[in-house]
């Protein structure tokens, strides 16, 4: 493709810890995209225990010679996501930044798309659908659960909807002044960094859009191990989002928890009491496999027949993540509250 100079140069940050499985394919997506402008691709390089590095070795070298699209790499020490996307940010150069996960693969005319959003909404950061993918009868439920109102409630960017203003966005295309503005991303957010960036952003008078037109494929977890400590760490974090910002919970987050308590109380009421206290265990596992169907349509029975697995481990975990979160965590993380910055 022939470069257009005329366009905003664009900065792909990615902070990756073990992505020896998708790293290279999600690069490619990026280096294969639909976008005429000059691309970089800065990878943040955790402490992987995989082949991580070494394929992102392979990338610099591949690519060094390429005028329109390099890839470069810092390093993370910490292997944490939002120290990693700090250092790609300061190691990268271009006015637009667009974040994307070592798992994730834009779809074709993501930054082109993202880049005349910016432009016609006049946005500080814009976003869309994440869309779960699988590979195997697994991740093919996991995806089917995280894309079904059954699974997350409304959530736009898993589920869709129409563009407009958002409290938050799935990964987000920014503006480089902004990100610079605000400081970047508070560290201390292990996770939901990106709602509370977007909240200091928010709260400075800058626009968060949601577009259903951006789309970005995502490889669920390729385990029920692994899928319940990514949703009990969302829990766990999203209990610290409560305590970090007032009023900012709502029914849809208080669902998982409410469960996991109910549960609880009717197995112990059953056991000890009654019988009759397993009608709520009973009601919530028919409740789950008559979601399973519609979320299910069009798959293999082997991926149907997992649905209900994915969904209560996701409802499970996430509400016992958000109740066990402790108190002294959110503490620290308002310790380290940054106000957000108004330009002057």
């Amino acid at each position: 493709m022939t470069q257009d100079t005329s366009l905003p140069a664009v900065s792909v940050i990615m902070p990756v810890l073990n992505e020896e499985r998708h790293l290279r394919s999600s690069v490619r997506h990026i280096l294969e995209q639909e976008y005429a402008g000059e691309l970089e691709v800065v990878i943040a390089l955790g402490p992987s225990e995989d082949r991580t590095d070494a394929i992102a070795a392979e990338l610099v070298a591949e690519t060094a010679e390429n005028p329109r699209a390099r890839v470069h790499t810092v390093p993370n020490p910490t292997g944490r996501t939002p120290a990693g996307l700090n250092a790609a940010i300061k190691a990268s150069r271009h006015p637009v930044v667009v974040r994307v996960d070592g798992h994730g693969m834009l779809s074709p005319d993501y930054i082109a798309t993202a880049v005349r959003l910016l432009e016609e909404t006049g946005a500080a950061n814009v976003g869309g659908i994440m869309h779960a993918e699988g590979e195997n009868a697994w991740e093919d439920a996991v995806a089917a659960a995280m894309t079904s109102k059954i699974g997350v409630g409304n959530a736009a960017f898993h589920t869709g909807g129409q563009a407009g203003e958002a409290e938050t966005v799935y990964l987000g295309v920014f503006r480089r002044e902004v990100l610079e503005q605000q400081g970047g991303y508070n560290e201390e957010f292990i996770r939901a960094q990106d709602w509370e960036l977007n909240f200091r952003i928010r709260e400075a008078g800058g626009l968060v859009w949601f577009s259903p037109e951006l789309r970005v494929s995502y490889r669920p977890r390729p385990s029920v191990r692994a899928l319940a400590k990514q949703y009990r760490n969302y829990g766990r974090w999203r209990h610290v989002v409560a305590r970090y910002h007032a009023g900012s919970i709502n029914l849809r987050y208080l669902a998982p928890p409410a469960a996991v308590c109910a549960l609880a109380a009717g197995v112990v009421v059953g056991a000890l009491v009654t019988p009759w206290g397993f009608v709520v265990p009973g009601g919530y596992l028919a409740a789950i496999a008559a979601g399973s169907l519609p979320a299910g349509a069009g798959l293999p029975l082997a991926a149907r027949a997992r649905i209900p697995v994915a969904l209560a481990t996701m409802h499970m975990s996430w509400g016992w993540g958000f109740l066990t979160s402790p108190r002294k965590l959110a503490k620290k993380v308002v310790a380290s509250r940054r106000e957000p910055v108004r330009q002057g």
